[in-house]
Order: structure tokens, then C-alpha cells, then sequence
């Protein structure tokens, strides 16, 4: 009984805490490095004004006032109807000309059709090497083509490699009827996918960008479906062929993208020429942990397209430079959790791997960690607790959001109860 009765006290005093606010002031102290707020409410009460997104796997810190003044200084211009520098890794756009104009895109068209056979194999819809039979509506396709006969068997292997390499429309089409059903069933996915990505300049008509009536794109919108299709890094094992054979080596396929032979670092991706389009290209390329996106659309010619190109990566390479985040190894993973089902919460941190900066913009890079002592119970999920401060020559230039993982819920004086009658239920 003695031990019965001292149990209840324990839990009364315990709990009845819970139901206490604490009015203590804030402190602030160093412990390993790390700047720690005694009062959990500190954030809450005194939350910068300055939003705080969440970054992805690199950041690009004060760009866009440097690439127009670059842009005015140099005359910096590109023989095309539209144009676009991407930074592929977070989609942060270093140059832009006409870019949400609509426009023809011709062959660039097949990005699309990659992305979806790519989500296809990847799904285990289809294999890579299912073989897809060619229908009389695939022959029918014009243009650049690897002249599929009706009735012949390729595999998705070979019709990929078709598509990237020799901008086949008759391969593209082909693999549209074998992931969609037909070629309409297959425009229908690509928009869905294109709503789906925020494409919002982009309707496909078709599955390998013959002109027709309706099929338009603009050069922000080819970049969006570029960076995704990058996101199947297999794709690049077909674009980088410069030349190969199909057939049992009877056809010989070239890439069109001649950049492969003349620029560093080129890794794709896909070039489009028809009458209505002009010249296009987007062209990826990478270098030292930097991959860049350029866009050309409406070239007068294969030259100045290819020009346009180069001129926009040679853009990116010369002026940025990519640094790694700093001092983030040592951060906390959890943090102390007050009047809590869990004594802990797991932290979430939204930093960058690496980040993208003009080049000798930066010097001393550091970043320094805001988190309180300590949070109280309940608290959810995605709830913003502190702060990941970027510093640059001791000047504050970024700053990342840190977020509690999961709910924890708080151990309310019911709940202590409940324990307490379990306890003594198993004395």
C-alpha cells in the first residue's frame, strides 16, 4: 500500500507540472559549438521576419542581379527566338530570353516521351528488354526516322537509344503506343505529366514533335522537363553515344547533338529541327559538381544553335562556382522533449549539399545552428524549431529552416493516470 500511495503522489507531482507554464527568462549559452535558447518559446516569440524555405540539394545565393548586370555590361544576347540558363540541380534559372513565349519545340518533344518510358521501366510496367512490335502507324511517321518497317520487333533497349541518339520519330511513336496504348492514349500521359511538373506553356499533341496545330512549349517549360528526365541518370548512357548500329549492325545511328564532340563536359540531351520550331536544342553538360541546363528554341541554324548553346554554358562554367555546405557533420539529431510520450524528438534539417555562388563572392564560408534548449509537448510535425544560419565573411546570406520530424504527443494527467492503474494492476 505504502508503494501504491507513493506511485500516485510521484504521478500527481510529475504531471501537474505539465499543466504549469514556465515564465523563466531566456539564456543563451554555447555548448560544443552549437548556440543553444534555454526557453523553448524563444522562436515562437521572436521568429525572423525573413521566411525560411526549405533548400534542396543546392542552393544559389544572390544571383539574379548579377546575371542582368553581366547580361547589360556584355550585350549578352543568343541567335534564337527564346533562350534559358538553368542550374539543374535546383532549378534556379541564371539567364533568361523570352521564356515563357509559346513556341514549336519540334524533336525536344521526345524528352517528354523518355521521361514516361523511363517512369514506365522503372515502375515494372515494361522491361528494357520487351520487345515492342511497329505498327503501320509508327512507319507512317516522317522526318527523322530509322526507317521502321511494320510487323518488325525491336526491343525498348534499341528504340531508346533510337530516340536519344537519332531523334528517331518513328522509334518515339513506336514506344508511345507500347507505354500509352496509342499515340493519343500517350499524349494524354505526357500532359498529365506535364500539369503535373507545372508546365503551364505546354500542350503535346504528338509524341515526337512533327508540327501540328497546338503542340507548344516555351523554353522555361523544356528546361522543367529536362532537369526531370535528368533525374533518370540512366538517360545518359544513351545520350552520351556519339555513334552506334542497329540491326545486327546493318543501321548506323549518329547523334545529332554535335556538342558531344566539341564542348567539355556535355552529357546530353536532346536537339529538335522542323520548320515551324526553327533549330532547338537543350543541352545539359557538368562540371566540377555543377551541371547546367541551356535551352535554345528558334535557331536560324544548326550552327548558331549549337553557338547559342555553348555561349550559355560557357555562361554558367565561367561565373559560378560550387562550394560545399559548412559545419554541418557536427549538428544535434535530436532534441529534449518536455511532458512528452517520447523523452526526444528527431530533427529535420533542410540544407543544401552544395551551393552554387558567383565566383569570389564568398570567402570564410561558416554556418552556425539556433535551436532552443529544449521544446514542450505536444508539438507536430513539420513544426519549425530554429534556424540554419549561412555566413560569408562573418555577414549572415542564407538562412535554413530546422523542423521537428514526427508528432510527439504530450503525456496529459489522464494519460499518467492510465499508467499508474496498469502499474498497479500488475503489482
Amino acid at each position: 500500500m505504502k508503494k501504491i500511495i507513493s506511485l500516485f503522489m510521484t504521478a500527481i507531482f510529475i504531471f501537474s507540472a505539465s499543466l504549469t507554464a514556465f515564465a523563466s527568462e531566456t539564456e543563451t549559452y554555447i555548448e560544443d559549438g552549437v548556440e543553444l535558447v534555454a526557453n523553448a518559446q524563444y522562436y515562437a516569440e521572436n521568429e525572423s521576419s525573413e521566411p525560411v524555405e526549405p533548400a534542396s540539394a543546392q542552393a544559389i545565393v544572390n544571383t539574379d542581379s548579377f546575371v542582368d548586370k553581366i547580361a547589360d555590361q556584355n550585350n549578352f544576347d543568343i541567335p534564337a527566338k527564346a533562350g534559358l540558363l538553368m542550374d539543374e540541380t535546383t532549378g534556379q534559372i541564371l539567364y533568361a530570353k523570352n521564356i515563357d513565349d509559346s513556341l514549336p519545340i519540334a524533336s525536344i518533344t521526345k524528352v517528354m516521351t523518355m521521361i514516361l518510358v523511363f517512369e514506365a521501366l522503372e515502375s515494372g510496367k515494361i522491361h528494357i528488354d520487351d520487345t515492342v512490335p511497329i505498327s503501320s502507324h509508327a512507319f507512317s511517321m516522317g522526318g527523322s526516322q530509322i526507317w521502321l518497317e511494320p510487323g518488325e520487333i525491336f526491343t525498348v533497349h534499341e528504340l531508346l537509344k533510337a530516340v536519344a541518339v537519332a531523334s528517331a520519330n518513328d522509334a518515339a511513336v513506336a514506344l508511345a503506343e507500347f507505354v500509352g496504348g496509342s499515340e493519343s492514349g500517350f499524349c494524354d500521359m505526357m500532359n498529365a505529366k506535364a500539369k503535373e511538373l507545372g508546365m503551364e506553356k505546354t500542350h503535346f499533341v504528338n509524341a515526337c514533335g512533327l508540327d501540328i496545330d497546338g503542340h507548344l512549349s516555351c523554353a522555361r517549360d523544356v528546361a522543367i522537363m529536362s532537369r526531370e528526365l535528368m533525374k533518370h541518370t540512366k538517360i545518359f548512357e544513351y545520350t552520351s553515344i556519339w555513334m552506334d548500329y542497329l540491326r545486327d549492325g546493318k543501321t548506323q545511328i549518329v547523334n545529332t547533338n554535335k556538342l558531344l564532340k566539341s564542348y567539355n563536359g556535355i552529357t546530353g540531351l536532346k536537339t529538335g529541327t522542323t520548320s515551324k520550331a526553327g533549330v532547338c536544342i537543350t543541352a545539359t553538360a557538368k562540371r566540377d559538381n555543377m551541371s547546367f541546363i541551356a535551352v535554345v528554341l528558334g535557331s536560324p541554324s544548326g550552327d548558331e544553335r549549337f553557338a547559342a548553346a555553348k555561349k550559355l554554358l560557357d555562361f554558367g562554367f565561367s561565373n559560378f562556382e560550387s562550394k560545399p555546405f559548412p559545419n554541418s557533420d557536427s549538428y544535434p539529431q535530436t532534441i529534449e522533449v518536455r511532458f512528452g510520450e517520447e523523452k526526444s524528438a528527431k530533427l529535420e534539417y533542410y540544407l543544401p549539399q552544395n551551393m552554387l555562388f558567383l565566383k569570389g563572392s564568398t570567402s570564410n564560408l561558416e554556418s552556425r545552428i539556433n535551436i532552443p534548449e529544449y521544446i514542450d509537448a505536444p508539438i507536430s510535425s513539420g513544426t519549425q524549431i530554429g534556424t540554419v544560419d549561412l555566413y560569408s565573411g562573418g555577414e549572415k546570406i542564407k538562412q535554413y529552416a530546422i523542423k521537428i520530424e514526427e508528432n510527439v504527443e504530450k503525456v496529459d494527467f489522464k494519460k499518467a493516470l492510465s499508467i499508474l492503474i496498469n502499474i498497479i494492476s500488475k503489482m
